[in-house]
C-alpha cells in the first residue's frame, strides 16, 4: 500500500474526524464543566469525575498520551512522570491555530507549538518535585487546543517503580502507589490501565492496584500497548485478553500501537505514527478482527474515552450538585461561627467586646433555664443533670427495697445484742436511732458522687461554650477560663459542705408527727410476705417473727421512706443552687467585669490563624457558589 493511499485512508478515520459535529456539541459542555470546576479549585472540596491513566514503568503510558494529545511529553528511563498531570484536550475548528497553556503552583506559561510541551512539563516537574527522581503530589495542568485532538481530559500519574535507583528515595515505590491510590480509589474516577501486550497482564502492579480499589472492574478500562512486540504464537492470548476473557473488566479492553523508540529516533511524526498503526492492524492476521470490532487504534480509543467520560460526568451530576450544597451549608455555618472579625475603630471594638461577652452570658442564662439551643444529637445541660438526679432517686428507691427485705434480720441482730428490760412489742428507741444513722450514713457517699457528676457535666459544657465563643481570641479565652475554674471550685466546695451538713442533720432523726404517723400506718397496712425455711426434718415451715422485731422493722421502714423522699429532693436542690444558679450568676458577673478592664483592648486581639481561616472559608464559599451555579445550569441542560 502506497503512502498516499495510507494518508487518504487515515484521513477519513483519523483523529481530526473521530467525533461528529452534533456529538461534539453535546459532549463538549460536560467536559468543559469539569474543567471549569477544576479551574475554580473545587477539587479541594470534593472529588471530580476524571480518567486517571496508570501503568508500570515502560508500559507505553506516555506513548498513549502522546498519541491522544498530539504532543511529545517528557521521555527517558526510570520515572518520567513525577507529578500528576491534568491533560485537557480541546478540539477546535481546523482554521484555529494550535495553542497550549501550562499551569502549576500559580505559574502560567503560554506554549506556541507542540515541540514546546516536553521541556515545559519537565521544567515544571523540576520545580515541584526537585531536580532528582523524586515525585510530588502537586498537580500540573496542561491545556491543549487543536483541531487534531479529541474533547477529553485525562490525569497522567507516575509509572509504578519496582526498585529505587541511586538517585531515587528508598521508598519511591510506596510514594508512587500512595499517590496513585489517592486517585483510583475514588468512585468518581475511571481507571485507564496501560499494560504491554507482550507480558502476562496478571503480573502488572497497575492492574493489581485497580483490582484492589475496584474489585469488580466497574470503573476500569484496560489498554494493551506494544502489540508489535508480541511473540509469534502468543497472539491468541492477546486477542482473548482484549475480548475480556482473561481478567474480565466491566469496561473491557482496547489495544493500540504507538510510536516505538526506533520511530522516535527516526523523528517519525505522531500523525504518521497513527497511519502506521492503522496499517498494522489492518494487515495483522490475528488483530484485524479487533479493529473491525472497534477495539483497536488510538482514534477509536479517543472516541471511546470521550464517550466514557461524558457518560460518567452525566451520571454523577446530581451527586456533585448535592455535595456542593452540603459543603456550602457547612461553610456558611463555619463562617457564621467565626464572625466578621474585629472592627478597626475604637468605639466599634468596645461594642464588639460587649457583644461577645453579652452573647456568652445570655447562653449561660439559657443553660440555667434549660432553654439553650443545642445540636440535634446533643441534649441540653439540664437534661443531662436531670438524668443524674433520676439515677440518685433510683439509688434511694433501691436502698428502700433492700432495707425492707433485710430489716427484720438486722433488727433481730440488734435486739439480741442491745435489748434491755422491755417486753416484746416495745420499741427500743436507741436501737431504732442507731439503725437509722447507719443507713443514712451509707447514702452520703453516693450523694457526694452525684455532686461530682454534675460538676463534671457543667464544667465540660461551659468549657465547650467558652471555646466556641472565644476561640478566635486567645487572650479573651484565657481570661475567661480563669473564673470558670476558680468559681466552679468555690461553688463545688460550698455545695459539698451543704450536702455533708444535710446528712449530719439526717442523723438527728426527726419527722413531723402527723407525717410519720401516716407513713407508719401505711406500712402496717401493707401485707407482710411469709418467711419460709426448712426445719431439721427437711419440712418447709413458716418462720415466726417476734412482735418487737416486727414493730421495730415497721417503724424503721416508715421513717426511711420519709428520709428517702426528703433526700431525693433536697440533695438535687443543693446541687442546682450552687452548681447552676450561683455558679452561672457569679461567672456572668466576672465576665462583665472584663469590659471596663485595662486589658480590654488586648482581649479582642484576634488569632492570626482564625483570620486566615476566615479568608480561606470566604474563598471556598465563592468557588462553591460558582460551582453550584455551573452544576445547576448543567443539570437543567441534561434534562432538556
Amino acid at each position: 500500500m502506497s503512502p498516499k493511499k495510507v494518508y487518504k485512508k487515515v484521513e477519513v478515520k483519523g483523529m481530526s474526524n473521530s467525533l461528529k459535529q452534533h456529538y461534539e456539541d453535546k459532549v463538549r459542555p460536560y467536559i468543559d464543566l469539569v474543567d471549569s470546576l477544576r479551574s475554580l479549585g473545587v477539587e479541594k472540596d470534593l472529588n471530580l469525575p476524571a480518567i486517571a491513566v496508570i501503568g508500570d514503568q515502560s508500559s507505553g503510558k506516555s506513548s498513549v498520551l502522546e498519541a491522544l494529545s498530539g504532543v511529545a511529553l517528557p521521555r527517558g528511563t526510570g520515572i518520567v512522570t513525577r507529578c500528576p498531570l491534568v491533560l485537557k484536550l480541546k478540539r477546535v475548528e481546523k482554521c484555529a491555530t494550535w495553542s497550549g497553556l501550562l499551569t502549576y503552583k500559580g505559574q502560567v506559561k503560554d506554549l506556541h507549538k507542540p515541540s514546546d510541551v516536553g521541556k515545559a512539563v519537565s521544567d515544571a516537574q523540576n520545580v515541584l518535585a526537585g531536580d532528582g527522581k523524586g515525585i510530588s503530589q502537586e498537580m500540573i495542568s496542561l491545556e491543549i487546543k487543536s483541531s487534531e485532538v479529541p474533547d477529553l481530559t485525562l490525569i497522567d500519574l507516575p509509572g509504578i517503580a519496582r526498585v529505587a535507583t541511586d538517585d531515587q528515595p528508598f521508598d519511591i515505590e510506596k510514594q508512587i502507589k500512595d499517590l496513585i491510590e489517592k486517585f483510583i480509589k475514588r468512585q468518581e474516577t475511571i481507571n485507564l490501565v496501560v499494560v504491554p501486550a507482550n507480558i502476562d497482564i496478571a503480573t502488572t502492579e497497575a492492574l493489581k492496584m485497580t483490582k484492589k480499589m475496584d474489585p469488580n472492574g466497574q470503573r476500569t478500562l484496560g489498554i494493551l500497548t506494544k502489540p508489535d512486540l508480541v511473540d509469534k504464537g502468543a497472539e491468541k492470548s492477546v486477542v482473548n485478553t482484549v475480548n475480556n476473557q482473561v481478567i474480565p473488566l466491566k469496561k473491557g479492553y482496547m489495544i493500540v500501537k504507538c510510536r516505538g523508540q526506533q520511530d522516535i529516533n527516526e523523528n517519525l511524526s505522531l500523525s504518521i505514527a497513527l497511519q502506521k498503526e492503522e496499517v498494522f492492524f489492518q494487515e495483522h492476521p490475528h488483530f484485524r478482527p479487533l479493529l473491525e470490532e472497534g477495539k483497536a487504534t488510538v482514534p477509536i480509543l479517543a472516541e471511546r474515552l470521550t464517550r466514557e467520560l461524558v457518560e460518567h460526568i452525566n451520571k454523577l451530576l446530581p451527586q456533585l450538585h448535592k455535595q456542593v450544597e452540603v459543603k456550602l451549608e457547612k461553610t456558611v455555618n463555619e463562617l457564621r461561627g467565626l464572625g466578621d472579625g474585629v472592627p478597626q475603630e475604637e468605639i466599634g471594638r468596645n461594642n464588639f467586646l460587649v457583644g461577645k461577652i453579652s452573647n456568652f452570658n445570655q447562653v449561660l442564662t439559657d443553660m440555667m433555664r434549660a432553654e439553650e439551643d443545642t445540636q440535634k444529637s446533643e441534649p441540653k445541660v439540664f437534661t443531662k443533670i436531670r438524668k443524674e438526679f433520676g439515677k440518685w432517686k433510683e439509688q434511694l428507691d433501691d436502698k428502700a427495697i433492700r432495707l425492707e427485705q433485710n430489716l427484720q434480720v438486722e433488727v433481730e441482730e440488734y435486739t439480741k445484742t442491745y435489748r434491755g428490760k422491755e417486753l416484746p412489742g416495745f420499741v427500743n428507741y436507741r436501737t431504732f436511732e442507731n439503725i437509722v444513722k447507719k443507713h443514712v450514713q451509707e447514702l452520703e457517699q453516693p450523694a457526694i458522687q452525684l455532686l461530682g457528676n454534675i460538676i463534671e457535666i457543667v464544667h465540660s459544657c461551659v468549657n465547650k461554650l467558652v471555646s466556641s465563643h472565644f476561640e478566635a481570641f486567645p487572650h479573651l479565652l484565657r481570661a475567661a477560663k480563669e473564673p470558670i475554674e476558680d468559681l466552679l471550685e468555690q461553688e463545688h466546695g460550698k455545695a459539698l459542705e451543704r450536702v455533708q451538713s444535710q446528712f449530719k442533720m439526717e442523723k438527728m432523726v426527726y419527722s413531723q408527727d402527723g407525717l410519720y404517723s401516716r407513713q407508719l400506718e401505711a406500712v402496717k397496712q401493707k401485707p407482710e410476705p411469709a418467711k419460709m425455711y426448712l426445719n431439721s426434718k427437711g419440712y418447709l415451715v413458716t418462720k415466726t417473727v417476734s412482735a418487737d422485731v416486727r414493730e421495730m422493722a415497721q417503724h424503721l421502714n416508715a421513717y426511711f421512706l420519709i428520709t428517702s423522699d426528703r433526700l431525693a429532693n433536697q440533695v438535687p436542690l443543693i446541687v442546682q443552687y450552687h452548681v447552676l444558679d450561683q455558679y452561672f450568676s457569679q461567672l456572668q458577673a466576672a465576665m462583665l467585669s472584663m469590659i471596663g478592664s485595662q486589658n480590654a483592648e488586648k482581649l479582642i486581639q484576634e488569632d492570626s490563624g482564625v483570620a486566615h481561616r476566615r479568608r480561606s472559608l470566604k474563598d471556598r464559599l465563592e468557588r462553591l457558589r460558582k460551582a453550584r451555579q455551573l452544576l445547576s445550569k448543567s443539570l437543567c441542560l441534561s434534562h432538556m
